[in-house]
């Protein structure tokens, strides 16, 4: 007795549901996340306990190395702008559109007022090379405020509902980090967060 053939269909599936959800959910993921800012270094935070939040907006972020080295800037570039304008007024620095280019691309200020303009005259990657060496100094300037004071204070001008966040690294040197807890003092600045990483069970 011969075989009796089974007749074979192609199966076909419409993709074009699937495609659809696939561009949606991807949408919802671009304009919902919020895109982390490069930092000028890198900060191997020490751990805590604590699970409380930094919020995402209107947030001042203080940067320490493990050298010491201090950096400090806002995710809101019309905040950032307000504070060059301010240093640059009070200090009598004008700065040109390359410059200014240059500086509204940075996430952060990590160089001395001294060398700003010579800072933001060099190339990008230059730049990324030069500000791990350079730091905002906690030095009075003249027996008044230091350029660390200067910059908080022109911060608190940009907003003054802004909050002071400090992430340092582990290693970074304890005097360091007094000196600049001590300088926030001076300007009243009391209420700060410490940025850390939560442990993770027993450490």
């Amino acid at each position: 007795m011969g075989k009796i053939k089974i007749q074979k269909k192609d199966i076909w599936i419409d993709m074009t549901p699937m495609s659809d959800v696939m561009t949606l959910l991807l949408c919802f993921f671009m304009l919902t996340s919020t895109f982390l800012q490069p930092e000028p270094i890198q900060v191997n935070t020490p751990s805590s306990v604590s699970e409380v939040k930094v919020p995402e907006n209107d947030v001042l972020n203080i940067l320490v190395g493990n050298d010491g080295k201090i950096f400090i800037g806002t995710e809101n570039k019309n905040n950032m702008n307000a504070m060059l304008q301010t240093i640059a007024d009070k200090f009598g620095l004008s700065f040109n559109s390359a410059q200014l280019k240059n500086f509204s691309q940075e996430s952060m200020v990590g160089a001395p007022i001294s060398a700003l303009g010579d800072y933001l005259s060099l190339e990008k990657e230059q730049m990324a090379e030069a500000i791990k060496t350079l730091g905002i100094p906690t030095d009075s300037i003249d027996g008044g405020m230091s350029e660390f004071q200067e910059w908080v204070k022109a911060a608190r001008e940009a907003n003054p509902d802004m909050t002071i966040a400090i992430k340092c690294d582990a290693k970074t040197p304890y005097k360091v980090v007094k000196t600049m807890m001590s300088e926030l003092q001076d300007m009243n600045e009391n209420r700060y967060r410490l940025i850390t990483n939560l442990k993770q069970g027993e450490e």
